[in-house]
């Protein structure tokens, strides 16, 4: 589960809580405070509640902490929130209990002590409390306060889940889907995403969404991945407003539609997102949905290549190496297609080999071109094996087996070499067609 998930998910529960909660406090002042509070008089309910809670009524002191953290009829007083929510939770409150582990676990009114968020969480998990439950399992699932355990997080998940705790089905559909904790299993991780979703819960619209796009633990379905998309995309899930923008674009599932494609494509551009700014930069760059429209295109690209999102990096190279929407400018294609090729993309690794071996954007070397083009060609890139028999008539037994041994020894993520030993670099060249490019 992302984490803005998981903070809106302790943001509500001290005000659905306060509504909910009940234990000694007497039934005329709960009923008094409890009306006060749903009708926005907090100072009145704080005044109804306060002399129970100096008199230990634990429910009260529970109410008193939650009106100090939302700063509802007082001002807003993390320490003093904290400080009740321990009053409440030393007498065995499991909501309190949970607050207080809340505050351990965000630094607000205590010190931020992610082992003592564990004990509390513990404290009221032990009690069969199910949001505390899941928050536990979060714990164990990230190694916050306690070493990484997924099975501990999956066990603790599935306490939650089998009480119906939407954030717990979800994530526990997370851990079978990836095997943590748990034996791999797509269907489990669909019936778990199932039962979210029949909860309302967007994410899990998404995730199933993606499992019948993929064919994973049910039977591949492009029109029931859609639906659930579109679901998850109307309530601005970002993930699936690109998903149904993918689809629209190839006519899965749906119409093909450029047009929708974009729309989609742009909402969740606009949130952020690095694939779907990328995607409606090709939109742009092939006039598919929309005028097309290289600085745009080249917009979209660059916002995606600077999230580090690798075939937008090779496209915006691309469009520099070609002039398009940006001055030409070989350096800058280089510099693009040089940071996507450290990912591993062969068609940029291609690419990049290109640009050695005419010495566009960055000195001419033949052998970093035959490295280059021998990593894109054991990934199956059509011209990176004709480029590759190319460059190696041009070179010496020294030169290919530095060549070969550049290749052997360099790793995805790794720094690629600018130098070689056995070739003199020549000064890069100001013009040159774009060949593969």
């Amino acid at each position: 589960m992302r984490l803005h998930h998981l903070k809106k998910s302790l943001l509500v529960a001290s005000c659905a809580l306060f509504i909910t909660a009940s234990g000694a406090l007497h039934a005329d002042v709960s009923d008094d405070a409890l009306n006060a509070y749903r009708t926005g008089n907090y100072r009145t309910a704080y005044s109804l509640l306060i002399p129970l809670a100096n008199n230990g009524d634990r429910d009260a002191q529970f109410k008193i902490g939650v009106l100090y953290d939302n700063g509802q009829g007082v001002p807003q007083d993390y320490a003093r929130a904290a400080a009740w929510y321990r009053k409440a939770a030393e007498q065995g409150d499991a909501s309190a209990q949970r607050n207080l582990g809340i505050k351990y676990l965000k630094g607000e009114g205590v010190p931020q002590d992610l082992a003592q968020a564990v004990a509390w969480y513990r404290k009221a998990a032990d009690q069969g409390y199910a949001p505390t439950q899941h928050n536990l399992g979060v714990m164990y699932d990230r190694g916050q306060g306690v070493p990484q355990d997924y099975a501990q997080a999956a066990a603790w998940y599935r306490k939650a889940a089998d009480q119906g705790y939407v954030y717990a089905q979800h994530n526990l559909g997370n851990q079978y889907l990836k095997g943590h904790g748990v034996p791999q299993d797509f269907a489990h991780a669909a019936d778990w995403y199932r039962k979210a979703a029949e909860q309302g819960f967007t994410q899990a619209w998404h995730n199933l969404g993606r499992l019948y796009e993929d064919g994973k633990g049910v039977p591949q379905d492009y029109t029931q991945a859609a639906a659930w998309y579109r679901k998850a995309a109307e309530h601005g899930e970002v993930y699936a407003q690109n998903r149904i923008g993918v689809l629209h674009e190839l006519g899965r599932g749906v119409p093909q539609d450029y047009a929708q494609a974009a729309s989609w494509y742009r909402k969740a551009a606009e949130q952020g997102h690095a694939g779907a700014q990328h995607n409606l930069g090709a939109l742009y760059d092939f006039g598919q949905g929309v005028s097309q429209d290289y600085a745009q295109a080249a917009t979209w690209y660059r916002k995606a290549a600077e999230q580090g999102y690798a075939y937008a990096q090779r496209n915006l190279g691309r469009l520099y190496n070609q002039g398009k929407g940006v001055p030409q400018d070989y350096a800058q294609a280089a510099t693009w297609v040089h940071k996507a090729a450290e990912q591993g993309d062969a068609s940029a690794l291609n690419n990049l080999g290109a640009m050695y071996e005419h010495g566009q954007g960055v000195s001419e070397n033949a052998v970093l071109a035959y490295m280059l083009y021998n990593l894109a060609a054991t990934q199956g890139q059509e011209s990176s094996a004709t480029n590759l028999a190319r460059v190696a008539d041009s070179l010496t037994k020294a030169q290919v087996e530095e060549g070969k041994a550049l290749s052997l020894t360099w790793s995805v993520g790794k720094p690629l070499p600018t130098t070689t030993k056995t070739f003199k670099p020549v000064k890069a060249k100001n013009t040159i067609e774009n060949r593969s490019l």
